[in-house]
């Protein structure tokens, strides 16, 4: 069964790895695609691949549609261009698939502001840039379905406080689209996927994961874990379930996403509490220095406790 049959829309970074495969399978399940993806490295340089035409060639050698796309999401006026050729080329946007990412790691001492910004600007503002021109056609057509890549760097990644501040600001605007949007007929949804491409599994990758173990920043086991990563095919289900009709009440969630295995993050839950009746007055100092320790934190222990320095 087609569940995407008569659907329009963008998927960006399609070119490889997830959004690639999101791309072929919104095809197969029926829908016309735009295959957006500029063509740049792992690290945003110009690589001048055609992979975006590859993969929509692909498509319709398969007998799907499919437009190739080149614009770059980071570009305020080339995400609206984007936007108005899959209306003006089928008629219509039902969705917009957000994967197209960059990286530029460093540790924050060693990052540079250029470092900080194309990281921001692709992923974070990147998101923006494509929902704020979509959202405004489906707000219109009172239905869309926006599905916004995040990642599990959202709780914290050394090397990637760029990455991770970009994927934790994602999960924010994908709520905030969904609780303004909702009204309108459209749902924002966040993925935080797992899975082998060469954003997330290179040499120097696999080099870094070594480090980190040998300095105790990662558990061996994590390594492991992280070595037996499955492909990008798995990730692409979730993604097109999420653009059907079915998924009309499925609205601000996030998803985690790896081979056969989903789950759902509960954002911003309270987990502990202290508290003072009104007539007590409020906290001070010494008293959060005393029962702190005691309550909030009780039994949490510092994730990356100082370490003596090396004679």
């Amino acid at each position: 069964m087609k569940n995407l049959e008569g659907k329009a829309g963008i998927v960006t970074g399609a070119g490889r790895g997830i959004g690639r495969a999101v791309a072929l399978l919104m095809a197969e399940q029926g829908a016309s695609v735009i295959v957006n993806d500029v063509g740049a490295g792992r690290e945003g340089q110009a690589d001048k691949d055609d992979s975006a035409h590859q993969v929509a060639a692909e498509i319709v050698k398969a007998g799907g549609k499919a437009t190739a796309n080149n614009d770059s999401v980071a570009d305020y006026q080339s995400a609206g261009r984007m936007v108005r050729t899959c209306a003006e080329t089928y008629g219509k946007i039902d969705f917009v698939v957000n994967t197209a990412g960059m990286l530029r790691e460093r540790m924050i001492w060693n990052m540079t502001e250029e470092d900080f910004d194309l990281v921001i600007g692709v992923h974070l503002k990147g998101t923006w840039n494509m929902c704020t021109h979509a959202t405004k056609m489906m707000r219109n057509a009172r239905h869309g379905r926006i599905i916004n890549f995040s990642s599990d760097a959202f709780k914290g990644s050394v090397g990637q406080c760029n990455y991770a501040a970009a994927k934790a600001g994602i999960i924010g605007l994908t709520r905030t689209i969904a609780r303004e949007a909702g009204q309108y007929g459209i749902t924002a949804n966040a993925m935080c996927p797992f899975a082998a491409t060469r954003m997330t599994v290179n040499d120097a990758v696999i080099a870094n994961w070594k480090r980190r173990v040998e300095n105790g920043l990662m558990t061996q086991k994590d390594y492991e874990q992280r070595m037996q990563m499955p492909g990008p095919e798995y990730i692409a289900p979730m993604v097109a379930y999420l653009a059907t009709d079915a998924a009309a009440d499925v609205n601000g969630q996030i998803f985690h996403a790896e081979k056969g295995h989903y789950h759902t993050y509960y954002y911003g839950e309270v987990k502990r509490s202290i508290f003072k009746y009104e007539d007590a007055g409020m906290f001070n100092v010494d008293e959060l220095i005393d029962v702190i320790p005691t309550s909030l934190m009780a039994g949490i222990p510092n994730e990356a406790p100082a370490k003596a320095e090396k004679a």
